[in-house]
């Protein structure tokens, strides 16, 4: 016993280096720091028996280092509490946490146990504020972890909502086109058109993976002016025909701008998916009141019921996004047919740009204006 407690300078010299390699370790190979602090923590708990059995108090030069030994447990508890697998870091976190406790009695000569267990719970402050400080990073790094999963899920969803606003009224475009060409006995023309619908969806398609591989901000697609053309090309494919307004009233930003023309471009496919005995659909995006952008839209078509196919992306993804703007989005059908009606607040003030409502009167039956 007492050649363990004369080779304690070298036994602590040991732990302390066996906490400082744990210390370089760590961030590499989180899954070696429990081991690495059980063994430091074993060192530590050996000397400090031998200490108390053997009755010998540590020479100064020791003292030093079996202090240098006690500040790397605590270390070590940090570390172990915030990288550490939860099921292993406990048991190690524990073990180091006794040993700074119980390092004390190697300098003490208790009186009574009371004497004895305050000493150890004062030694053992240090091991609960590093505890405590590696919980709270660990805590830190669960935090941001979970807020980019929920960011990476944001733009998952946003990206389905985007492919599912142009694509599929692009590919719904070109199915109407081709049907119509058989139809019309212009199949010349009804692929032209196909050819068209197919080339803005691949260059929706060039865009989404655009920004995917490079990290590019989300830019407005669409607009006022859009929505005249979106509507020219559904009367094209037939068979029903858009009677548009659009009223010059005030300027609308860019991104309500954007949002009323993925409200017209879902409404119309709608139409023609789920309404195509329907012959005539009226338009109306006006400016309303207290700064607010209408999109009035109504076919005389009675929409079927759906199929079991749901994607769940269409107008109830729609309707959260307008939401999120601070508008509303209602639909319900009406004598004949379906209608839907959007209410788009202006954002305030400082907005990089605005885009005017193209002037336009109302339009005779079976005319786009």
């Amino acid at each position: 016993m007492l050649i363990a407690v004369s080779l304690s300078p070298l036994a602590s010299l040991a732990a302390v280096a066996v906490a400082a390699a744990t210390t370089v370790l760590s961030r590499p190979s989180p899954g070696r720091l429990p081991a690495l602090t059980l063994v430091a923590a074993a060192v530590s708990l050996a000397v400090t028996s031998a200490h108390v059995i053997a009755g010998v108090r540590p020479e100064p030069v020791a003292a030093l280092l079996e202090l240098a030994e006690n500040l790397a447990l605590m270390a070590l508890v940090g570390l172990v509490v915030r990288y550490a697998p939860v099921r292993r870091a406990v048991p190690a976190a524990l073990t180091a946490g006794v040993a700074t406790a119980v390092w004390s009695l190697r300098f003490l000569t208790p009186v009574s146990l009371l004497e004895a267990v305050g000493a150890c719970a004062f030694w053992g402050v240090g091991s609960l504020l590093a505890a405590g400080a590696g919980g709270y990073l660990r805590f830190l790094d669960v935090r941001q972890a979970r807020a980019v999963v929920d960011a990476r899920t944001v733009l998952r969803l946003r990206l389905a909502r985007d492919l599912h606003d142009f694509v599929a009224h692009d590919i719904s475009e070109m199915v109407a086109h081709a049907q119509a060409g058989g139809v019309t006995g212009d199949p010349l023309r009804a692929l032209e058109r196909v050819e068209a619908a197919g080339q803005r969806a691949m260059s929706m398609l060039d865009r989404t993976l655009d920004m995917l591989h490079n990290d590019r901000p989300v830019t407005f697609t669409g607009g006022l002016g859009d929505i005249r053309e979106a509507a020219d090309r559904f009367s094209a494919a037939g068979p029903a025909t858009v009677h548009l307004r659009l009223d010059q009233r005030a300027e609308v930003p860019v991104e309500v701008a954007a949002l009323a023309y993925r409200i017209v471009v879902e409404g119309l496919t709608n139409v023609r998916r789920h309404a195509p005995q329907a012959g005539r659909v009226d338009l109306d995006v006006v400016a309303g009141p207290s700064g607010t952008l209408e999109v009035m839209m109504t076919n005389d078509g009675v929409t079927r019921t759906r199929s079991g196919r749901r994607s769940g992306l269409g107008l109830p993804g729609l309707a959260g996004l307008v939401r999120e703007q601070g508008g509303e989005l209602r639909t319900r059908s009406v004598p004949g047919g379906w209608s839907l009606t959007a209410s788009l607040p202006f954002p305030g003030p400082g907005l990089p740009s605005t885009t005017p409502l193209p002037s336009g009167n109302g339009g005779a039956a079976g005319t786009i204006t």
